[in-house]
């Protein structure tokens, strides 16, 4: 959900929440919504967010990640 916009950016239905599947959103989610540099994804601290992969992602995106 953009927070700003208060609109949802993607969704995916799945048995099991993978680092693919979360990585995959995010590339659908940063196309729609082209945001500006340094944008912040805010995440809760579940594997998939904070694996290196998925940070590594963050970051070619241009996002910042902040984890509550």
């Amino acid at each position: 959900m953009d927070l700003y916009s208060l609109r949802i950016v993607g969704w995916h239905i799945s048995k099991r929440m993978t680092r693919d599947l979360v990585e995959q959103l995010l590339v659908k989610a940063h196309n729609l919504r082209k945001p500006a540099k340094g944008v912040v994804f805010h995440s809760d601290r579940v594997s998939q967010y904070t694996s290196t992969g998925f940070r590594n992602l963050l970051s070619r995106l241009g996002c910042r990640a902040q984890r509550g």
